[in-house]
Order: structure tokens, then C-alpha cells, then sequence
């Protein structure tokens, strides 16, 4: 598939910035990641030339690209780079306010997906209430029961199933990705455990462990297709043992 939008990542470490981008690169196997990290001795620090060169390689041919940073400096440096940039270039790239880790993982993900620039940048925004959900779920319930108690959805046609988790290590990062890649393929909105199954960040939220089973349920004109897709991979066990 043809991803429009790409990922700069950028990091004082050299070796965070690459790490994060073969993360993300699981999840999101036709993004665009480009890790921008470190000083060009190898040092910590945030080069102006490398996230410059990062940028070009981003937006050649076209595409968009959204910027994720770690600490201030290189939130400061990489604005400078922006600043620079030629209008038409300018206009396809985007600076997120976003948690680097989270960020780049919620936001590849919406790329794999077809989103575009500002569903990307959205994704990557949005890991920050995610975050602090997990940190501070419901007092008494873990994320996964806290999402058990959500209401159902009442509209006409909501699709319903039971879904069990079957696979051997639960629904763990890789698994929680492909999820939220499929159910962005359909007009739909489906929820899975009580969560937004489009969101890779909220589904590993839930920590969900090999026998578990969950409410899937979908809304949309696609609603039926999208839980069939999404049971199907379950019965499958994402490929895995």
C-alpha cells in the first residue's frame, strides 16, 4: 500500500531514535520512519543537519510527515529546521506535542492505516490522555476492567460478538497494531474491550493476557465487515502460537 504520510523521530541518543523507529517499524511495516538522533561524533544532542536531512528524505516525493521529539532542545532545534523549510515543503509537515515512545507508535500506526497528516498528527496527540489513563485508571479496576464497565453502544445495527484471546503471549504490541490497522480499513467504529479498537496505544492499554475473553462490537455502515475482520484474527491468533 502507498503511505502518504512519513515519521521523523528525533532524539538526543542516536540509539533511541533508531530503536524507536525499528519498533515502530513492527507495527507499521510501509511507514516511512526516519530517525533523526545524537551529534554527528555520536554524541547526545539534536543536529540541525540531521533532522534537516531527515525532513528531505520524509517529504521527497510528495509525501507529508509529522516530527516527534524527545526533550526541550530538540523540540527547539527542530522547530529551527521547520523554520527554514520552503513554503510548499512547510505546509506537508507538522511539529506533534506528543510523548516521543507513544507518540511515534500511535502515529505509525494511523499512517499504516491510510490517515492522513492530521489523523496522524491526532494519533500521535492523543497518546498523551491514553498515557495517563493507564497510569491512573478507575480507583479498584485495572484498565481492562475499567473498559469492561463502558456502556455498549445502543445504535441501530451495532454489531456484537465475544472475542477470546487465544494466542500465547495476549494482546501484546504486534497484534494490538494489526487490529487497529484492519479496523481502519472499514467505515465503521468498533470498540473492542471497551476501548477504541483503532487506537494501537488504548488496545495495549488494556494488558490483556492469553485467555481473556472480550466485547467486540462495531457501528457503521461497515460495522458487520469490520467485526468479521477483526474475529477472524482472533481465530487466527495474529499468526503467532
Amino acid at each position: 500500500m502507498t503511505v502518504q504520510v512519513a515519521l521523523v523521530l528525533v532524539s538526543h541518543s542516536r540509539l533511541i531514535a533508531e530503536g524507536l523507529a525499528e519498533l515502530a517499524g513492527q507495527m507499521a511495516p510501509d511507514v516511512t520512519l526516519l530517525p533523526a538522533g545524537g551529534m554527528p561524533d555520536g554524541g547526545l544532542g539534536t543536529s540541525y543537519d540531521a533532522i534537516e536531512a531527515a525532513l528531505e528524505q520524509a517529504t521527497a516525493d510528495g509525501r507529508s510527515a509529522v516530527v516527534l521529539t524527545d526533550l526541550g532542545s530538540a523540540v527547539m532545534t527542530a522547530q529551527s529546521v521547520l523554520e527554514m523549510l520552503d513554503e510548499p515543503v512547510a505546509e506537508r509537515v507538522l511539529l506533534a506535542d506528543a510523548p516521543l515512545v507513544e507518540g511515534a507508535v500511535a502515529a505509525a500506526v494511523a499512517a499504516q492505516g491510510g490517515a492522513g497528516v492530521q489523523g496522524v498528527l491526532a494519533a500521535a496527540e492523543g497518546a498523551v490522555a491514553t498515557f495517563a489513563d493507564v497510569l491512573h485508571p478507575h480507583p479498584g479496576h485495572t484498565a481492562v476492567e475499567q473498559a469492561s464497565t463502558t456502556e455498549l453502544s445502543t445504535e441501530p445495527g451495532a454489531v456484537r460478538t465475544t472475542v477470546t484471546v487465544t494466542n500465547r503471549l495476549g494482546l501484546h504490541a504486534r497484534p494490538a497494531a494489526i487490529v487497529a490497522r484492519t479496523v481502519a480499513g472499514f467505515d465503521a467504529h468498533v470498540r473492542l474491550g471497551g476501548v477504541d479498537a483503532a487506537s494501537v496505544l488504548q488496545l495495549m492499554a488494556l494488558g490483556v493476557a492469553n485467555g481473556t475473553d472480550l466485547i467486540l462490537e462495531g457501528s457503521g455502515e461497515q460495522a458487520q465487515q469490520a467485526v468479521d475482520a477483526v474475529v477472524a484474527l482472533f481465530e487466527d491468533k495474529f499468526g503467532e502460537d
